[in-house]
């Protein structure tokens, strides 16, 4: 039974106050609860509306698509809704290529950069702790469940640069083309937040590597974030195959 106290309680974890008092989150759609059930994170409570039993070896509560709405974070629903525990951070490994992110804002941009870093095999990503939320329902709904096999954590990004035995390359308008820029499989790619781009004591932690404009007319300023990490990412895989790392 869907209480008034549980209710309550779901609206709650849009909030980062709420999903930091109560350690849970929301996750909406069949496919992404189904697949963080497998990766193995707890979950508490599973809401679906009459007809929707694609998750039956799963306890269901069976909601009214009016009660759905109520919780429901979408405009228009899916007719799956379930909470999960927040899982516990792992520790950051020493050495592997990572995403580190500077002030990224919006949430539909680093759920898009989690899934293009599962896409291309990049299991860890850091996050300065000014960064948008992992848990936030736009972003969990952004990554495809790809929060099951990426580890975000958010740290001071400037100590973690200055300690990682990484090579460190800087997203940045002045820097050198990214594609004459052979970047070492235990490399750290730092992007910048979608306005101010990297910030000025990160800037002096590494090499600048920028994506070569071809156009004509010069009034395109920059690229989205999410977007100029897909383009970087891709090449960086690709130069790794050719040398057969």
């Amino acid at each position: 039974m869907l209480t008034r106290n549980y209710i309550k309680l779901i609206k709650s974890l849009s909030r980062k106050k709420g999903r930091d008092t109560h350690g849970l989150f929301v996750v909406e759609g069949y496919k992404s609860i189904q697949e963080l059930y497998q990766s193995g994170l707890d979950c508490k409570s599973v809401f679906v509306t009459s007809g929707n039993h694609k998750l039956d070896h799963l306890e269901l509560t069976v909601v009214t698509e009016k009660e759905m709405k109520t919780i429901s974070n979408l405009t228009t629903p899916p007719g799956y809704l379930a909470v999960f525990e927040i899982p516990k951070q792992s520790t950051i490994p020493h050495d592997g290529g990572i995403i580190v992110l500077d002030g990224v804002k919006d949430p539909g941009n680093l759920g898009t950069i989690i899934r293009l870093a599962d896409w291309y095999g990049v299991s860890h990503i850091v996050c300065s702790r000014d960064t948008v939320d992992l848990f936030n329902p736009k972003c969990i709904q952004a990554t495809m469940s790809s929060i099951a096999r990426v580890q975000v954590y958010y740290r001071n990004i400037e100590e973690f640069l200055s300690e990682t035995q990484r090579s460190v390359y800087i997203a940045h308008m002045d820097g050198e083309s990214l594609y004459s820029t052979s970047i070492p499989e235990n490399a750290a790619i730092v992007m910048g937040s979608e306005s101010h781009g990297v910030s000025d004591s990160v800037k002096q932690l590494g090499t600048p590597i920028s994506i070569p404009s071809h156009s004509t007319h010069g009034a395109t300023e920059s690229l989205n974030v999410a977007i100029a990490a897909a383009i970087i990412t891709a090449h960086w895989k690709k130069s790794l195959s050719f040398t057969g790392k």
